[in-house]
Formats: C-alpha cells, structure tokens, sequence
C-alpha cells in the first residue's frame, strides 16, 4: 500500500497535500462553529488550526494518514479540509474523514467529487481493500451523504469516543470494499455527470 503525497484533482475541486503553511488559509474558511458542532474536535482560534494540522502532519509522518486541503478547482481558493487515516498498511485498511467544507460550498458538487477522487485514489493507487467512514450517530446530514455515495451502514460503536466538551459519542461505521468498487465508482460518476448538466 503506497501512501506517497499526491494532488487529486478533478472537474471542481483540487485535493493538495496539507503543510503547516495553509493554516492560515485554513482558518479563513474553518473557524465556523457549524463545523464543528458534531465532532469530537473544537476549532476556535488560530491555535487551534494549528495544532490540528500539526496532528494531521505527525500522523503522515508516522504513515497512518494523508491530510489534504480542499480547492475550489477555478478559484485555487481553500474551501475545506480532508484525509486519510487509520491508515493500517497490513490489512490494506485506510478510513477517510476528517472532512470539513466551508458552509458557502456546502450542498454542491465539492463533496461528492472529493469522495469520487478519493476512493479511486484508495481503490486504483492505494490498492486498499476496504474503505471506511465514520460519523457521529447524531449527524443525520453526514450518513445520509455516506449512503447517497453508496457506502455500506455497518452498525454502530457506543461511547466510542468523547467529544470536545467531554460528552460521549456514539460512531455510525460505513465501509465500500474492493469488490463493490466498480458499482460505487460507476454511481458517483453518475451523480457528478448530473451536476455537470
């Protein structure tokens, strides 16, 4: 499994590899509480940019994730953030997440081509077996985009985690495995082809 930095870029948004010199950039678009209401992470200051992306920079350098930026393809504009992580080399495993896209780009083609470039990514590069996602039990709008996309509901992990004001959090897992990739692949490109008419 190779997880070499690479850009993924696509008809409307442009994945590029996250440094410690977009946060910045970064907090111009992700300081917004919505974004963080249902996660186990608080963003409020620059600080707290910061030591997000240190974190998501220390976990590539341990080679168990590889964080991106999200670009308004057109613009160059930083509009959001996403990963991969739980990276497990040996079992061809990789989740992605961590995905955050400023309100104004919220309910357009962003997400669904970013999880498209993704997933071909893990599935045709990364040579991945399984792809998971997660989200909190709580965040209707995130499973329904995790079904919509054609990912499999798996269940759900009580007080699998601790948000940010200490209460827990139950996880909703979701997966696409290898074998179900040509169908899922074949979905999302139907659904961008959609937006593009």
């Amino acid at each position: 499994m190779s997880i070499a930095s690479v850009i993924l870029e696509g008809r409307v948004v442009r994945l590029e590899p996250m440094t410690i010199d977009h946060v910045d950039a970064l907090c111009r678009v992700g300081r917004d509480p919505s974004l963080w209401a249902l996660t186990t992470t608080r963003v409020e200051t620059r600080d707290d940019m910061q030591r997000y992306v240190k974190i998501a920079l220390a976990e590539q350098a341990a080679g168990t994730a590889l964080p991106f930026v999200t670009k308004a393809r057109a613009s160059g504009e930083v509009i959001g953030s996403t990963r991969f992580a739980n990276i497990v080399h040996e079992h061809a495993r990789a989740e992605i997440g961590w995905t955050w896209i400023t309100p104004r780009w919220q309910r357009s083609a962003v997400n669904t081509e970013a999880k498209y470039l993704m997933l071909r990514h893990a599935f045709e590069r990364m040579e991945c077996r399984r792809v998971e996602l997660k989200t909190n039990a709580l965040n209707a709008r995130s499973r329904a985009a995790m079904l919509r996309i054609g990912a499999t509901e798996e269940g759900t992990l009580r007080r699998h985690m601790i948000n940010a004001d200490g209460s827990p959090r139950d996880s909703v897992y979701f997966s696409v495995i290898a074998e179900e990739w040509p169908t899922v692949r074949a979905r999302l490109e139907g659904m961008l082809e959609r937006t593009e008419n």
